[in-house]
């Protein structure tokens, strides 16, 4: 018996979005699901209970930034990442295509992998494909990435064709060195903004895809407009009998959008990062508790939020830690915005449920929560 199984447990009569269930060796992911992001084997500022009482089922790490430091190999050592950062609930590992991907002055891409500086020391590296497996078997995630080359914005099509034809390369090459049963490999799809590609890497991807599949280079700085388009255009070859992850998207509209367009896995680094800068996510819209405005206001962040941070303290409390750079300030921003994001999933879960999401997408366009 499969130690991963997928299970859609009801598809709105109304939309065609749908709730399933995602079971793994580290426990039960019900979908549609954010998963918060621990880079290097943290959600910045939060503990595993932290996330756990905000309602966290899984959570996403790294596999560039901790094959850079402590070292793969250390964290293997310690009995993988699970053991190595105290979290017993499902974790993702990204391959590090994405971010050897930034270091774009820094990288050369071949058929083999790719060559690159180290962002902290200049050190030499080259990755391979089979290597991003090694370097992820270590780690001990439940699901891994295959090794992937993601095109910039704006690249023309024959740098995106080539992208692309690279990624369903390296792709063979993950699944061939891939062994570990206790491992679940997702494959990407690649092709840029160009819907002749997406649907040329979708149907060579899909004999890959085992238990679930990832949508890659999208929210890469195109207009909102033309990543649901291209969305849109996927909807149809989407597998039905695995969970489809949308790969760094994390704004609550899009989370909406993106659930309507037939996607039931998101991470992102948004909520913890516009935290540190004094942004959350409320029920009435974005705050930037910096601002001046909450110099005197004594009101809750959300007062439709039972997180530890708006059961205690004041929009005034909040912006006095932002603005005196009080850790304590990112870290209850970034409480309250995972709080806000896993629970915004409840909510979409309950209308997909109750056979309303059309009804729910609807209202939520409406709403001040729609940034």
């Amino acid at each position: 018996m499969s130690k991963f199984t997928y299970k859609v447990k009801h598809i709105c009569k109304q939309s065609g979005a749908r709730v399933g269930e995602l079971i793994t060796p580290h426990g039960t992911i019900t979908t549609p699901v954010f998963m918060p992001v621990g880079t290097q084997a943290t959600v910045k500022s939060l503990t595993p209970q932290d996330l756990d009482n905000a309602g966290a089922e899984i959570i996403l790490s790294n596999s560039y930034h901790l094959y850079m430091r402590p070292g793969h190999k250390l964290v293997e050592s310690a009995g993988g990442l699970h053991k190595f950062m105290a979290w017993n609930k499902p974790i993702l590992t990204d391959s590090g295509g994405f971010q050897v991907f930034s270091l774009s002055s820094l990288r050369k891409i071949g058929n083999e992998g790719v060559q690159f500086s180290s962002h902290l020391d200049g050190s030499r590296h080259i990755i391979t494909p089979e290597y991003a497996m090694d370097i992820q078997h270590s780690l001990g995630a439940d699901i891994i990435m295959a090794f992937d080359v993601c095109s910039t914005y704006g690249a023309d099509f024959d740098d995106s064709e080539k992208a692309m034809k690279q990624t369903l390369d390296w792709l063979k090459r993950c699944a061939n060195h891939h062994t570990n049963d206790s491992q679940m490999l997702f494959p990407i799809v690649q092709g840029n903004m160009y819907p002749e590609l997406r649907k040329i890497s979708i149907e060579e991807t899909l004999p890959y895809a085992q238990c679930g599949i990832a949508i890659g280079g999208l929210s890469v700085g195109e207009p909102k407009s033309i990543m649901y388009s291209i969305m849109d255009e996927l909807m149809p070859y989407y597998p039905k009998t695995m969970p489809r992850y949308l790969m760094g998207v994390g704004s609550p509209d899009c989370l909406v959008e993106g659930v309507l367009r037939g996607i039931d896995m998101f991470d992102c680094v948004l909520p913890t990062r516009t935290a540190r800068n004094g942004l959350a996510f409320t029920s009435q819209g974005k705050i930037t508790v910096r601002n001046g405005v909450y110099k005197d206001d004594f009101s809750t962040l959300d007062p439709n939020c039972d997180c530890y941070c708006c059961k205690n303290y004041t929009k005034a409390y909040l912006r006095h830690l932002i603005n005196t750079n009080e850790i304590l300030g990112g870290r209850m921003l970034s409480l309250h915005n995972i709080t806000y994001l896993i629970k915004l999933m409840g909510k979409v879960r309950q209308a997909i449920l109750e056979d309303r999401y059309l009804d729910f997408v609807e209202e939520f366009r409406k709403s001040p929560q729609y940034v």
